[in-house]
């Protein structure tokens, strides 16, 4: 999807962006620049909820504010990398000044703010924070990961698949590197939190079981034994690990599949509960609609109404 300011004429290019931004990132305010005229594109593509967006404009500040948070639920974590230009970000009273190459994270459920002085590019990675197992989105948001070192790895591998899905020629390769990119996040997100460790054994345990119980959600035969096998590991040491983490692999398995079930009715509304159950690894409606308003505390069916009038 590809948006543009010149296609409307200049007086109205200004609100145009501001709608276009509030409808691909979160509800945000947009002021411009000092420049008369005001110029930006957005080329957008979505990889299984995953929103990976590149965007050039000129100046301009941008604003989430307690009143736009409290109209707009969405519950996301923004990973914006730097490709031309420079960028202040505030955030918790934490700053960053982002060069090209370099990376920092907003919460979209907290007050944030954007100053760009002059023109840029950046890549925008917008990921729904069920898909993260990292915690520690409070101390990571608006620290910089560098564009040297282990960051510009993470930063250049999601500009590359932001590339490769962006054509569209090779759609399976990119929906294939998609779950390594949001691995590659959760530990970006533990640089920038501070809290890289040596791994133990029950981390890398824990590790392996997020990401097999991720890559299978949908497999309605997904249990205890399957998963400590496919881990090379007893169920017990298994449990071991998961209770550090403070999750259940009960609770896991039913929040990812719930995160899958609101990603299919936000792309299909009308698409019937049993089928969506069906896809999402569930034993039928009534285990979706049980484990639906566990995690999130409505029914099915009303986020589905929510849904339908976005």
């Amino acid at each position: 999807m590809r948006w543009s300011s010149t296609e409307v004429e200049a007086s109205d290019a200004l609100s145009y962006w501001a709608d276009v931004v509030c409808d691909t990132f979160v509800g945000v305010a947009v002021r411009p620049g000092p420049d008369a005229v005001f110029e930006g594109r957005i080329e957008t593509s979505v990889l299984d909820g995953v929103a990976l967006t590149s965007l050039t404009a000129g100046p301009q500040q941008v604003a989430r504010t307690r009143r736009l948070i409290a109209r707009d639920d969405q519950d996301v974590l923004l990973a914006n990398i730097q490709l031309h230009g420079r960028a202040r970000i505030e955030q918790d009273r934490q700053v960053a000044v982002l060069a090209p190459g370099s990376m920092a994270f907003l919460d979209s459920s907290r007050p944030y703010a954007l100053d760009f002085a002059d023109g840029f590019s950046q890549l925008v990675v917008k990921v729904p924070k069920a898909r993260l197992s990292h915690r520690s989105l409070n101390s990571a948001t608006a620290v910089e990961l560098s564009a040297a070192g282990p960051g510009k790895v993470i930063a250049d591998f999601l500009i590359g698949l932001g590339r490769l899905h962006g054509t569209g020629t090779d759609p399976g390769a990119a929906t294939a590197l998609l779950p390594h990119a949001v691995d590659l996040l959760d530990t970006a997100l533990a640089w920038a939190a501070g809290t890289v460790r040596p791994p133990t054994s029950t981390a890398l345990t824990r590790e392996r079981v997020h990401r097999f119980v991720r890559r299978h959600l949908t497999d309605p035969g997904l249990d205890a034994a399957a998963v400590a096998a496919a881990c090379h590991v007893s169920r017990r040491t298994m449990y071991r690990a998961l209770a550090d983490d403070g999750e259940s692999l009960t609770q896991l398995i039913r929040r990812l599949r719930v995160a899958h079930a609101q990603r299919l009715m936000a792309a299909d509304p009308d698409q019937t509960l049993t089928v969506l159950a069906r896809a999402c690894g569930f034993g039928g409606e009534a285990q979706l609609h049980r484990a639906f308003r566990s995690v999130t505390g409505m029914t099915p069916g009303m986020y589905r109404a929510q849904c339908r009038h976005r």
